[in-house]
């Protein structure tokens, strides 16, 4: 498709489409994850019998709704930017769960639940004492995210779409996906996409090669994800490899804090340092959120990789992935003391 000859207007600032997702979070032993048998900070899809189990099986636990585009997205609501979101729920409890906190975390979302068919989508989330997290997803009824779905007047409205890898996994909201990029692209949208997990890079290898020579503008993703991606064994051969491939890359480090790479430069962004990590769920979600904040406000580069490090550090000092305080605030306390 070619760019629209007539400029659509903007609305939003972003628009993130993704796997709508309550999680459920409880903090438990490395012996936890021996049990089940759970690759430790991976990600890994689920039936609905060995969710219950998991589940039954838990210490207490924390219930909030999460998905890593709607992660972000309320990321970007709470830094005082507009944004959209496109998943998909169950008319259950979880549902209402999820649709609640989304509204209420100021992101326009628009999607009616489903009358029928899988239940909403749920996270178990495995919290070990380093503050690591496993995730093991049962993916619900958002398996069922079609293209009549799609808002086509708000993916048109946004200057960035903002497309989650995890959704990757299905064939239905692989369809979807590529139709939400098409359409982003012919209203000259930037297209995002974020690389969500090393496993998942794996399982889709070639698509996504094919995705960054292709469509897409901005590559998130952590060092593991991106050396699983490019081939290489050291993340500093796949930063030359990914240099020129997009316009944007932000490739997270942990403590390390993040690398900027675009064609000019290659820029390195310290991690704010906190006194205790208590649960990395949502770190990269959150510093895409401030990335995108700012570069839909046209700030430089560095900036804005320091206020997706400044988010990410609200998100790893508590339980879950939305943030507890404004991110508006705590982005101004830190860039104008």
């Amino acid at each position: 498709m070619q760019p629209s000859e007539t400029p659509i207007e903007t609305t939003f600032d972003v628009t993130g489409i993704g796997n709508a997702i309550v999680d459920v979070i409880s903090h438990e032993s490395e012996a936890f994850l021996e049990e089940f048998q759970l690759i430790k900070e991976s990600m890994a899809l689920v039936d609905e019998k060995t969710a219950i189990d998991l589940y039954n099986s838990m210490s207490p636990t924390i219930q909030t709704s999460g998905g890593s585009a709607a992660n972000t997205m309320s990321g970007i609501a709470s830094l005082g930017g507009s944004s959209g979101y496109i998943g998909k729920v169950r008319n259950d409890h979880l549902g209402e769960v999820f649709s609640h906190d989304i509204h209420a975390a100021g992101v326009h979302y628009s999607v009616s639940p489903a009358e029928d068919g899988p239940p909403t989508a749920r996270s178990m989330i495995i919290v070990t004492p380093d503050g690591a997290r496993t995730m093991n997803t049962f993916l619900g009824i958002s398996t069922t995210l079609y293209k009549e779905d799609l808002d086509v007047g708000l993916i048109e409205g946004s200057k960035v779409l903002y497309c989650e890898g995890y959704i990757w996994d299905i064939e239905a909201t692989k369809d979807t996906i590529r139709s939400a990029i098409a359409i982003a692209k012919d209203a000259g949208r930037k297209i995002s996409f974020t690389l969500s997990d090393s496993f998942c890079v794996m399982r889709h290898h070639q698509d996504w090669i094919d995705l960054v020579n292709g469509p897409i503008d901005i590559l998130f993703g952590n060092e593991e994800e991106i050396q699983a991606l490019s081939g290489y064994e050291t993340f500093r051969e796949a930063i030359n490899w990914i240099k020129g491939r997009v316009e944007i890359a932000c490739l997270t480090r942990a403590e390390k804090g993040s690398v900027i790479v675009s064609q000019g430069e290659t820029i390195e962004i310290e991690a704010k340092p906190v006194q205790q990590i208590i649960d990395s769920t949502g770190a990269g979600d959150l510093y895409a959120a401030g990335f995108l904040f700012g570069y839909t406000r046209g700030l430089d580069l560095a900036t804005c990789g320091r206020i997706g490090s400044i988010a990410a550090s609200e998100i790893i000092v508590h339980t879950g992935a939305r943030p507890l305080s404004p991110l508006q605030e705590v982005i101004s306390k830190e860039l104008y003391p």
